[in-house]
C-alpha cells in the first residue's frame, strides 16, 4: 500500500467557510453567531468535493490511503476563545469523519484539537477522545503555536503539554506537529511559518529530555522536517555541545519526518540524511503548493515521483517509506487495516 500520512480537507464545500465567517463575525456581534445546526452539507456534496479532487489525484498518482485531517490554515486557534475553537474543531472533525465513512478504503481521520492561546491543553482531551474512540481517528495534529505566529506557548518539552502527551500514549496515537495560519505579517503562513515551526519543534526536542518521560511518544514533523535535514550537522553539533546523546538515540526513536518536499534534490537530501526508518510518505496534496513545476511539467506536490526517482532508496526502503513505517508509527491505522485483512 501507499499510505499518505499528510492530507487536509482543503476542498470542503464552501458552506463550511461561510459558516466560519459567520462565527468569526459573531465574536464581536453575538447576534450573528450561527448555530451548529445552521451548517448543512449533504453526503452528495462531500462526495463531489472528494471524488473530483483528492480521490481523483490519488488514483492518478497511485496512492491508496490518506490520513485526513481538517484544513490546517482553517484551524486558526488564535481566533476567539476556547468555546469558539471547540465548536469549530468539532465541526471540522465531523466532516473528516463523514468523508472517512463515505470512502473507508481511501481516507482515515486525524483530529484537529480545540486549542486556544493561554488555555490549558487538557481542555482538548474530550474532543481528542471522541475522535479516536467514536470516529476511529488514528492521530492528532498538535499546534505548538496557537497564537498564530507570536509563539506565546511554552516549548513542546514543557509540562504544559503533558496532559496531551499522556493521552496520546494511553491511546497509542502519534501527533503531527502542525501550526495554522500566521497572523504575524513577518511570517508567510505556508512559506515561512510552517517551515519555521517544523524546525523550531526539532530544536525544542533536542534541547529537552521529553522522551525520557514519554519513551512511547511519537511525533511526525511535516514538510520534510523544515530546515532540520538540511542543517543536520548543525543540530548534531548543538546536541553534542549540550551534552545530549547522539540524535539517533535522543530523537530518532520518537521523531519522524514526512516527504512533503516539493523537488527532487530535497527528497534526495532527506533520504540521504535521515534514516529510512524515520521517513513517512506524504504529499499534503491539494495543499500549500498546487501548481505545476515548469522544470518537470508535473505537480510540485506529486511526491511519489521523487520517491521513485531517488537513488538513495532500495525496493525494501521504498516499502518502509510507503507503508511499513506508517503502520509502525500509526498503530491504530495498522490495527484498522488488519481488521480489513490488509
Amino acid at each position: 500500500m501507499i499510505i499518505d500520512v499528510h492530507g487536509h480537507y482543503t476542498t470542503a464545500p464552501k458552506a463550511l467557510e461561510a459558516w466560519r465567517n459567520r462565527q468569526i463575525a459573531g465574536i464581536q456581534d453575538p447576534a450573528q453567531m450561527p448555530k451548529v445546526a445552521d451548517l448543512k452539507i449533504s453526503d452528495d456534496e462531500l462526495r463531489e468535493s472528494i471524488e473530483s479532487n483528492q480521490l481523483a489525484k490519488m488514483r492518478e498518482r497511485g496512492s491508496d490511503l490518506t490520513i485526513f485531517s481538517p484544513r490546517a490554515s482553517f484551524m486558526a486557534h488564535h481566533i476567539g476563545d476556547f468555546q469558539v475553537s471547540l465548536t469549530w474543531a468539532a465541526i471540522c472533525n465531523e466532516l473528516c469523519y463523514r468523508v472517512s465513512q463515505l470512502f473507508p478504503d481511501h481516507f482515515i481521520g486525524a483530529a484537529m484539537l480545540p486549542q486556544s492561546p493561554g488555555v490549558d491543553p487538557k481542555t482538548c482531551i474530550p474532543e481528542l477522545e471522541k475522535c479516536v474512540k467514536e470516529y476511529g481517528f488514528v492521530a492528532i495534529n498538535l499546534n505548538p503555536d496557537p497564537s498564530g505566529g507570536h509563539w506565546t506557548s511554552p516549548p513542546l518539552t514543557d509540562r504544559h503539554w503533558y496532559p496531551i502527551y499522556e493521552k496520546m500514549v494511553e491511546l497509542g496515537i502519534p501527533a503531527m506537529i502542525h501550526v495554522s495560519t500566521s497572523c504575524n505579517a513577518c511570517f508567510h503562513t505556508t512559506g515561512a511559518h510552517y517551515i519555521n515551526a517544523d524546525t523550531t519543534a526539532v530544536m525544542q526536542l533536542i534541547q529537552g529530555d521529553l522522551f525520557k518521560d514519554f519513551p512511547a511518544l511519537k511525533f511526525v514533523i511535516p514538510h520534510g522536517g523544515g530546515a532540520a535535514p538540511y542543517h543536520w550537522g548543525r543540530y548534531r553539533g548543538l546536541a553534542q555541545e549540550m551534552k545530549k546523546p547522539l540524535l539517533t538515540q535522543h530523537l530518532l526513536g520518537n521523531v519522524f519526518f514526512d516527504t512533503c518536499v516539493y523537488h527532487q534534490p530535497g527528497i534526495d537530501l532527506l533520504t540521504k540524511v535521515i534514516p529510512v526508518d524515520n521517513i513517512l510518505f506524504a504529499s499534503e496534496m491539494i495543499g500549500a503548493v498546487k501548481g505545476i513545476d515548469p522544470e518537470t511539467s508535473h505537480n510540485y506536490d506529486d511526491t511519489k515521483r521523487y520517491i521513485e526517482a531517488t537513488l538513495n532508496l532500495s525496493a525494501q526502503d521504498r516499502y518502509q517509506v510507503y507503508e511499513g513505517n506508517a503502520r509502525r508509527v500509526y498503530s491504530r491505522l495498522d490495527a484498522a487495516l488488519k481488521r480489513k485483512g490488509k
